[in-house]
């Protein structure tokens, strides 16, 4: 497993990401440029979630097949234990650059708690966390496994793909207006969050920030 087919969305972040994929990927694209400073004709192919394969979202060792990319120095499975973040876009540029993305449509879907029960998965994970605040100076008695343990493993794969000498960028959509889901309608609203969380994660100045960018999409140019 590792490939999971999705329906076609009709509310959420879900939804979005699946629209603006597959139907206005430049749109996407151009904000990204701009907020990694990317050169103006380096073109990014989204390899999901693809209507043509049916939304499909990957996890584990299949969003690595799918990016098309060796873990050479430090394999996925010595990293982290399965059932690991399912992402909700993938993507990779014409400079072979990779792009993982999370998306949110509302401020709750923020808070989350690390669910592993089994000691060596939580073992693993707790690692890879240490390892990941060590490279970033973040304090070790800070606790990445929860309220925000899905930002913070997304981070985690953002070092270890960068740790491979990877090209990797973690790519943050938090859409706007998307009001069936009450969700934020300004770009401030989702700022005063996101700095909110990362004081709590004790995230500030940091080595990976440059491949990190958090692009604010209001949903009435999708639709």
């Amino acid at each position: 497993m590792g490939r999971f087919p999705q329906p076609a969305a009709s509310k959420g972040s879900q939804k979005w990401v699946q629209m603006i994929i597959n139907e206005k990927p430049e749109f996407l694209n151009e904000k990204i440029r701009r907020k990694l400073n990317l050169q103006k004709d380096e073109d990014i192919q989204w390899l999901s979630p693809l209507k043509r394969d049916e939304y499909a979202e990957y996890r584990d060792q299949k969003f690595v097949e799918r990016l098309r990319v060796n873990l050479r120095r430090i394999p996925l499975a010595a990293f982290w234990p399965k059932n690991g973040p399912q992402w909700d876009a993938l993507g990779k540029s014409s400079l072979g650059k990779l792009f993982l993305v999370e998306a949110k449509s509302h401020i709750p879907e923020l808070i989350s708690t690390m669910q592993a029960r089994d000691e060596e998965s939580r073992a693993k994970i707790l690692k890879g966390f240490e390892e990941t605040k060590d490279f970033l100076n973040v304090k070790a008695e800070v606790d990445w496994s929860r309220p925000f343990y899905q930002y913070t493993n997304r981070i985690a794969h953002l070092y270890l793909l960068r740790r491979n000498e990877l090209l990797a960028y973690l790519v943050f959509i938090y859409f706007i207006n998307d009001l069936g889901m009450r969700g934020p309608t300004t770009e401030n609203e989702w700022k005063g969050a996101i700095t909110l969380l990362h004081s709590c994660l004790g995230i500030g100045r940091h080595k990976l920030q440059n491949f990190i960018a958090d692009v604010f999409v209001d949903v009435a140019h999708l639709e």
